[in-house]
């Protein structure tokens, strides 16, 4: 009966507390709903450093970089641990990870992808793979490579500008290398115990695999002129790469041979030197073979290095036998060309017509005075650089004058300019640039070490001028009055024949050094 009674009573005191609970489940709900919808760690990039496929070999470093949800662990190569960067190491970001691995002998990898994982207490939360390929090489089985084409060269390192890697030689066709890295489109090739260099793939053919990392002996080697160069030449097993020096004070040529160790127990030196004096040999490390061959005269006019069979053979220049224009062939290089543009100036001079012009100036100038011109191109054709190398190389001319017209972002900017690569051909460069200076145009300087394709080739002395900035108003009138085209292409003139001059003057190191001290 009491129960009764007192039952409406206790609905509606549990209706009181109905609204309160309610309450708390809403605000319960509240607080897990972030948790609830915050995204899932992830990883939003994942590549090797540097971003390209790569050989690595026992001793190199694979490294790698992730970015990705903050505060979790990383890993990459089946556990290799990453390190989280302090945001003051990235930039300010969160969530960038970094990581290294030294490889070991016996690691064996083939052109993988390197997957990477973040964790949180052991439970895997996001996996990505790399873009870029990895292979471990196995020293127990060399890559070889044999170069190719005409115009095999190598590199220095993997650094590039828009006058592609700094080069540290040219090598001939069928030259044996042994690859030991690549990064990208660049073999690493190791020349030496202690040298290494980088070739690009399109110059290379990879070899299968079974080769020995080539080496060779050497022979008694000889020495000896014909009716127009002096000859050096070295027998060996295999075509080994070198890398040659053209040095001064005094005038001597090195070469050294990689892969080579000695044993040559003479060296006959025939008649017939004209260009070469003393020659020796020294085995400068255990595989690298040095040659120096003494110059007799003080201006170098050239040189070529290749193979005939094994054997390798330089072919050094003599000078013209009359130091004067009249019987002196010339080549004349008129920049740019056809599609190739070039610069353009406000007014919209453009470069290819304005180095032909002055090109065909000169060309009649020195034509004039007894000279034998060979040119690059006479009309508004398009010339690949190499072309014109392999061109040149045919005709084997005394000497190249490559002309170009300047420009720069800067409408300041203004002068004449000449570039050299190997400092034995710095007197050209000089010489030009003191008679275009005389022309009345500012100097911007004689810029040495000029990695560009008309200053590589060994064969004979090579100065590229640029005339003028077409970027500079004033400049660029001077580049467009064909008056002052015929004065350029006279001031050329006497820069050659100030060279000839002082090739054959004994005061030449004295010269150069008043030259530089004035510049």
């Amino acid at each position: 009966m009491l129960l009764r009674q007192l039952l409406p009573f206790l609905l509606s005191l549990a209706s009181l507390f109905q609204p309160l609970t309610t309450q708390a489940q809403q605000r319960s709900a509240q607080k897990l709903t972030p948790a609830q919808t915050a995204p899932p760690p992830t990883i939003t990039a994942a590549e090797t450093v540097p971003a390209a496929d790569q050989w690595l070999q026992p001793g190199d470093r694979l490294q790698v970089r992730l970015m990705g949800t903050s505060g979790l662990q990383g890993s990459f190569l089946n556990g290799q641990p990453l390190t989280e960067l302090p945001p003051a190491q990235a930039q300010g970001r969160r969530g960038v990870y970094q990581g290294t691995y030294v490889v070991r002998p016996g690691d064996t990898l083939q052109n993988r992808l390197i997957r990477f994982e973040l964790l949180s207490k052991d439970s895997l939360m996001a996996t990505a793979f790399s873009k870029s390929k990895i292979r471990f090489l196995n020293p127990n089985v060399p890559q070889l490579a044999l170069t190719k084409g005409e115009l095999a060269y190598l590199n220095y390192g993997l650094g590039e500008d828009r006058l592609g890697g700094a080069k540290l030689g040219y090598l001939d066709s069928a030259v044996v290398l042994h690859l030991t890295g690549r990064v990208g489109s660049q073999y690493r090739a190791q020349l030496s115990q202690a040298t290494v260099a980088w070739v690009p793939q399109e110059v290379v053919r990879l070899l299968p695999p079974g080769g020995f990392v080539p080496g060779s002996l050497t022979g008694s080697w000889s020495v000896q002129g014909d009716s127009a160069y002096d000859y050096v030449r070295v027998p060996l097993t295999q075509r080994l790469p070198y890398r040659s020096q053209l040095l001064t004070e005094p005038a001597r040529l090195v070469v050294d041979i990689f892969g080579a160790t000695s044993n040559t127990n003479w060296i006959t030196q025939r008649d017939g030197l004209q260009a070469l004096g003393d020659v020796t040999y020294e085995q400068v490390q255990p595989d690298v073979f040095r040659l120096t061959l003494h110059l007799r005269h003080r201006q170098s006019w050239g040189y070529h290095i290749g193979y005939r069979g094994n054997t390798l053979e330089i072919r050094v220049k003599r000078p013209p036998q009359k130091l004067r224009l009249r019987g002196l062939t010339v080549a004349l290089d008129a920049g740019h060309g056809g599609t190739n543009i070039g610069a353009t100036g406000a007014s919209g001079a453009r470069e290819k017509d304005l180095t032909l012009a002055i090109a065909l100036k000169l060309q009649q100038e020195l034509e004039l005075a007894g000279a034998r011109v060979l040119m690059t191109r006479t009309t508004d054709a398009t010339v690949d650089n190499g072309d014109r190398v392999l061109l040149l190389r045919r005709l084997n001319p005394d000497l190249l004058v490559s002309i170009h017209v300047n420009s720069s972002g800067s409408a300041s900017a203004h002068g004449t300019s000449t570039f050299y690569r190997y400092v034995a051909f710095r007197p050209l460069s000089v010489a030009l640039y003191e008679q275009m200076h005389g022309t009345g145009l500012a100097g911007f300087g004689n810029v040495g070490s000029f990695n560009f394709g008309l200053n590589g080739p060994t064969e004979y002395p090579n100065a590229l001028v640029e005339t003028a900035f077409v970027s500079n108003p004033e400049d660029e009138k001077r580049l467009i009055d064909p008056k002052f085209q015929q004065r350029m292409a006279e001031a050329m003139k006497q820069g050659l024949l100030q060279f000839l001059k002082q090739s054959r003057a004994p005061g030449l190191k004295s010269w150069l050094g008043k030259q530089a001290a004035e510049e």
